[in-house]
């Protein structure tokens, strides 16, 4: 069949099209009616010697329509001109750049999502691997355990945050004080408030809040940090050098971290069971010397113990989940910033949900 710009023969294994005329602005819109009659039933060989003028409009047009074609049929090009092909690899490098991605709809971002999500933990299963195998090494060879790495990451994770643990935890103390404080002197029951906080700050608060603090402190920095030097290929030289990150990184921030904080719940403890002392002698008028001799009476050992053993789990999800996502970043500093916000969300995520297993686990043993 002959059109104006097409003419197409039909042969038993093929169909030919052949473009003729001016291929431009002013003719694409006909040229395009005559391309949608064409069947895509059989493989198409494509003849481009007849075409006399093109401009970008007709390239762009025979790009969109070699697209649909070869979706559906096998399709061969011939008769092109150099020129024709230049414009042609000028064009589609454009088009593929600036062609918006199809929208995705709900399911498939949401498969997308789920996908992401088991690759992660894949990942996590194997990180937490590989940091056991490390582990288990350095026991056998205990000269390989990195005690001055680890001695510093106790120094900056451990003693550098005490005054933001003491501030945090002194003031959630007086908050919990002074709210428990207007609702106990309604029933006459003041001196209630120190086993209110006693128990509430030595058994959850003190643990989570410390947690929750050392994550956005020591867990973001842990990211930063790896991540960092996965950028600039450090890790990449320590492992063609014969050195294991995981000694030399990972394993010196878990310890420091597991010994750090336990010694900044015990801190935390104490200024939070301060703080609360404090508030409850300015709303109630008690003093320090009542406070400190109910708190004796109150206060069992076991309640300190129970908040205590939170600690080097709640150290270990930390440093794990920092040092995971540290090795996660790739060669970008966007990425830094994405996978050390993940960090954080993470590891506080985790540690409400173990806070939440140890209280039930404490419940059901009746501690």
């Amino acid at each position: 069949m002959k059109n104006q710009f097409l003419i197409y023969e039909v042969n038993r294994d093929h169909r030919k099209i052949t473009s003729q005329g001016e291929w431009t602005l002013e003719s694409v819109r006909e040229i395009e009616q005559e391309l949608r009659t064409i069947p895509c039933d059989k493989k198409i060989l494509w003849d481009m010697s007849e075409v006399e003028e093109f401009d970008s409009a007709g390239v762009l047009l025979f790009i969109e329509y070699f697209k649909r074609f070869k979706e559906e049929v096998s399709v061969e090009i011939i008769g092109y001109s150099a020129k024709q092909k230049e414009m042609y690899a000028l064009l589609i490098k454009d088009v593929e750049e600036f062609v918006p991605a199809k929208k995705s709809n709900y399911y498939e971002k949401l498969g997308k999502k789920t996908l992401h999500a088991f690759v992660d933990i894949k990942e996590f299963v194997t990180f937490m691997g590989q940091m056991f195998y490390a582990m288990f090494h350095t026991w056998h060879v205990p000269k390989e355990i990195r005690i001055k790495e680890t001695v510093y990451h106790i120094h900056h994770s451990g003693y550098n945050a005490l005054i933001i643990i003491g501030l945090t935890s002194f003031l959630v103390g007086m908050v919990i004080s002074y709210q428990g404080s207007v609702q106990l002197a309604k029933f006459g029951a003041d001196m209630f408030i120190v086993d209110t906080v006693g128990i509430s700050i030595t058994r959850e608060l003190g643990p989570m809040i410390t947690a929750i603090v050392i994550a956005g402190r020591s867990g973001s920095a842990y990211t930063a940090e790896i991540g960092a030097m996965k950028i600039t290929e450090e890790i990449a030289a320590m492992r063609t050098m014969g050195f294991d990150p995981f000694i030399f990184l990972v394993l010196p921030r878990v310890i420091a971290l597991m010994i750090a904080l336990p010694l900044l719940i015990f801190f935390a403890d104490i200024i939070g069971i301060l703080g609360g002392m404090t508030a409850a002698s300015m709303q109630l008028g008690i003093s320090s010397t009542q406070f400190i001799d109910r708190l004796y009476e109150v206060l069992e050992v076991k309640h300190y113990i129970l908040g205590m053993i939170k600690g080097p789990v709640f150290a270990f999800i930390i440093a794990s989940v920092g040092c995971f996502r540290g090795l996660q970043v790739s060669n970008n500093t966007e990425s830094i910033g994405l996978h050390t916000t993940s960090s954080v969300v993470n590891s506080i995520f985790l540690v409400i949900a173990f806070d939440a297993l140890f209280s039930v686990v404490y419940t059901e043993l009746d501690l």
